[in-house]
């Protein structure tokens, strides 16, 4: 498997470079630090994955993963960046990641397995349902302890190994934390705090005391009283209130 990093500071490049050597087999074979020159190196060149900075001089990587979302042959794009509001546009580009300076090495680990897992997979084409059940449960057991993108849960006394994506928000009730997916309601016995800090912060926000929503799952804003805001949610009829401590930080990850 083939890689690029575009990145303009040389000391995170460098660092994202060991890290990928350290934990993976991934062959890094071009350097970029300009939006542009990426663009016509993709001309000619087809890398299999792309560690995309964000803040890079000409084409900044947002407006340069959109036109390779355009691509017939997408390569896997992991953003690489500092700051955390760009993660909806993210994931609406289909990033395969979005990584938070300054680097996790753990989180860095974990995202490099479900790469080379998900770029093999990719390889070997259509697979039966048997195989899929089967290659499922050996990415589950080959995968880091502490992977952020996965979250146990519990129902009925059951264990239930869960993306945290598929999870839209969680509530404090009392002493436990309600989390809700699309069609499943859980009770962790924890604070909503501590459930929260278990999330990948680039993509969940406490919005208020008693709420942690995911920012991709947000389908409306509606402006509330005191300044303050209510999310709907993608495929849910429910309200989440975004309290007025949390509303700058709000409008600084939504841009609004």
């Amino acid at each position: 498997m083939k890689a690029i990093i575009v990145e303009d500071e040389i000391l995170a490049r460098e660092e994202l470079e060991y890290l990928i050597k350290r934990y993976s087999d991934i062959e890094v074979t071009d350097y970029f630090e300009d939006g542009l020159d990426v663009l016509k190196y993709l001309k000619d060149q087809e890398p299999d994955a792309i560690f995309l900075d964000i803040n890079i001089p000409s084409l900044d990587g947002m407006f340069l993963a959109a036109n390779i979302h355009k691509f017939a042959k997408k390569p896997y794009i992991i953003f690489t960046t500092a700051y955390r509001e760009h993660a909806v546009q993210a994931f609406e580009l289909e990033a395969f990641d979005y990584i938070l300076k300054p680097y996790d090495e753990k989180r860095i680990a974990a995202m490099l397995t479900k790469l080379e897992t998900s770029y093999k997979r990719s390889q070997q084409g259509p697979v039966s349902e048997e195989n899929e059940a089967a290659n499922t449960e050996t990415i589950l057991v080959k995968e880091p302890v502490g992977t952020v993108n996965r979250i146990n849960l519990r129902k009925d006394e059951k264990i239930i190994v869960t993306d945290a994506n598929d999870i839209y928000y969680s509530s404090a009730s009392e002493k436990v934390t309600l989390v809700f997916t699309k069609n499943e309601k859980y009770i962790m016995p924890m604070s909503i705090t501590e459930f929260h800090s278990k999330l990948p912060p680039d993509l969940f926000f406490r919005c208020h005391r008693s709420f942690s929503v995911n920012l991709s799952k947000i389908h409306e804003i509606i402006p509330w009283f005191n300044q303050t805001y209510l999310l709907k949610l993608k495929d849910m009829d429910v309200e989440i209130s975004v309290s007025r401590s949390k509303v700058k930080e709000f409008r600084q990850i939504m841009r609004i």
